[in-house]
C-alpha cells in the first residue's frame, strides 16, 4: 500500500499541468453541459492508459522510437486546430451561445436551453473529450511512458502505484469538472466568454509550438 501515495502524487502532478483536456474539462463545467460525460471520459481514458503504461508498453519508445515525434507532431497540428476554433468563438459577434446553461436548463425553453438539451449535442461533446484525450502525445509520453516505468521500480506493489495515479486522475477530474460552477458568475457576460477563450486558444498555441519544438 505504500506504492498508493507516489502513485496518487505523481499522477495528479503530471494531470494538474494545464492542458487542453483540462481546459476543456474547465469550459464544460463552466458552461454546465454534459459534465458528467466529460469527467467519465477523461476519468476511464486515464485510467485505460495509466493501466496499459503499468502492463509494459512503456518499453514501447524503446523498440519503435518513431512513435513518440510522430505523437509529438500529430499532437502540434490538432492543438493548434483546437486554438482556431477558440479564436473562431472568441471574435463571435453573437456569443449567446457561449452563455452557462441556467438551471434547469431542460424545461425553461429558449435558445440555450434547446441547444444544451438535445440528445445530438452530447456526441460533438463526447467525441472533442475523447479527441482531447487520446490526440495528446502527452498522455502518452507522460501517463503510458513515465509512469510505466516508474510503476516497474515498485516491483509486485506496481498495481498500487497505477491505483494511486488512477484515483489522483479520478480526484482531479471530478474536482475540475463539478467544481468549476461556483465560478459561473464570473463568466455571464458574453464579454467574459470571449476572454475566456481567447485565453484558451493562447495556451493551445503555446502548447503546440513546445511540442513542435520538442
Amino acid at each position: 500500500m505504500s506504492a498508493v501515495i507516489p502513485g496518487f502524487l505523481l499522477g495528479l502532478s503530471l494531470i494538474v499541468a494545464i492542458g487542453a483536456q483540462n481546459v476543456f474539462v474547465l469550459r464544460q463545467g463552466l458552461r454546465r453541459e454534459h459534465v458528467g460525460v466529460v469527467v467519465a471520459i477523461c476519468v476511464v481514458s486515464d485510467a485505460v492508459l495509466i493501466l496499459v503504461g503499468v502492463g509494459g508498453l512503456d518499453r514501447l519508445e524503446s523498440a519503435a522510437p518513431w512513435i513518440a515525434d510522430t505523437a509529438r507532431w500529430a499532437g502540434a497540428a490538432f492543438l493548434l486546430g483546437y486554438a482556431v476554433l477558440a479564436v473562431r468563438r472568441a471574435a463571435d459577434a453573437d456569443a449567446e451561445g457561449l452563455a452557462p446553461e441556467p438551471s434547469g436548463g431542460e424545461a425553461a425553453g429558449g435558445p440555450v436551453a434547446g441547444r444544451t438539451s438535445t440528445a445530438t449535442r452530447v456526441a460533438p461533446v463526447a467525441a472533442t473529450a475523447v479527441a482531447l484525450t487520446w490526440l495528446n502525445p502527452h498522455v502518452y509520453l507522460d501517463t503510458v511512458f513515465l509512469l510505466g516505468s516508474l510503476a516497474s521500480t515498485h516491483g509486485d506493489d506496481r498495481w498500487f502505484f497505477a491505483g494511486g495515479a488512477v484515483l489522483a486522475s479520478t480526484a482531479w477530474f471530478t474536482t475540475l469538472g463539478l467544481g468549476a460552477r461556483a465560478a459561473t458568475r464570473l463568466l455571464r457576460t458574453p464579454t467574459s466568454w470571449r476572454v475566456l477563450d481567447a485565453a484558451i486558444a493562447g495556451v493551445m498555441v503555446l502548447m503546440a509550438l513546445k511540442l513542435a519544438l520538442g
